[in-house]
């Protein structure tokens, strides 16, 4: 009956280390999606400013044309 107490304190023990490191792990992955989340957002913002060069570089090829 010994080995079975001893089985079951070992595997409460596994148990509470397993919930240690789960715990650590999705404190990594939580700190992980806020800098993406972060990054999304810079991104975004470079993106629209790209966005903004276009009609600049197409109107500026126009009055070099003589278009405009």
């Amino acid at each position: 009956m010994a080995t079975v107490k001893e089985a079951l304190l070992k595997l409460e023990a596994h148990e509470r280390e397993c919930a240690v490191r789960m715990q650590v792990i999705d404190e990594r992955c939580q700190g992980i999606e806020k800098r993406l989340d972060q990054g999304s957002e810079r991104f975004k913002k470079t993106e629209f400013m790209l966005w903004g060069m276009y009609p600049l570089i197409i109107g500026l090829f126009l009055i070099e044309k003589g278009v405009i």
